[in-house]
């Protein structure tokens, strides 16, 4: 009995408690039409994140019978994200919007514009030094209102980018179902759940992944 309860107590003693503090880390890539696992070209990072939220609602639905609930099931909404960024180049919006340009460099919304699937990875980080990696598999980005303000005399306020996107689930190897978003954890100075997941939401190794021989 005391075996097992030093055990149990061990088992909560390794759980980590610290919460995030930040998130950096931000990557995308396009997704191939025809094998939706598999990325065209190569992964981009985008600098400078400074908030997103990735909402998966979900809701419960009762069925009722002898004047009182015979069940309940779970009903799952869409998975959405929305971000922002001290600047969203515009290179990564001609890509994640599947923007139309000219030979002289102009980029142009419009009603048939046809953004790509795309897969993203961001970190969620810690005082410590640890990371809380999260992969989105497959999703599109929705373009965002134009916004400028005047600056004020005397007083300079940056004005940051904001966008957002719709997810779906996919096919991720290792999971039977399929999987909208994927997640792991690393210690500081650690970085097997980070190549791991590159590997499951890209099929490509992280930038500063050491080479496998």
């Amino acid at each position: 009995m005391y075996k097992q309860l030093s055990l149990n107590l061990q088992f909560f003693a390794d759980k980590n408690y610290k919460a995030s503090t930040g998130v950096d880390s931000f990557y995308y890539a396009p997704l191939d039409e025809t094998e939706a696992a598999i990325i065209t070209g190569s992964v981009e990072r985008v600098k400078f994140l400074q908030n997103i939220t990735v909402e998966m609602p979900q809701s419960i639905v009762r069925a009722a019978g002898d004047n009182k609930t015979a069940e309940l099931a779970v009903a799952s909404g869409n998975v959405s994200v929305t971000g922002a960024f001290h600047k969203l180049p515009i290179e990564d919006r001609k890509v994640l919007l599947g923007l139309e340009s000219t030979a002289e460099g102009l980029h142009a919304h419009g009603s048939e514009d046809n953004p790509p699937y795309v897969a993203c990875v961001f970190a969620k980080t810690h005082e410590d030094g640890s990371r809380e990696w999260v992969g989105l598999s497959k999703g599109i980005f929705l373009r965002t209102a134009i916004n400028g303000q005047s600056k004020q005399p005397g007083e300079t306020q940056f004005q940051g980018d904001q966008i957002s996107a719709e997810f779906m689930d996919r096919e991720v190897e290792g999971f039977e179902k399929e999987k909208s978003v994927v997640f792991g954890y690393d210690a500081a100075g650690e970085t097997v759940q980070r190549d791991a997941l590159f590997q499951k939401i890209f099929g490509a190794a992280h930038p500063e992944a050491t080479p496998v021989v």
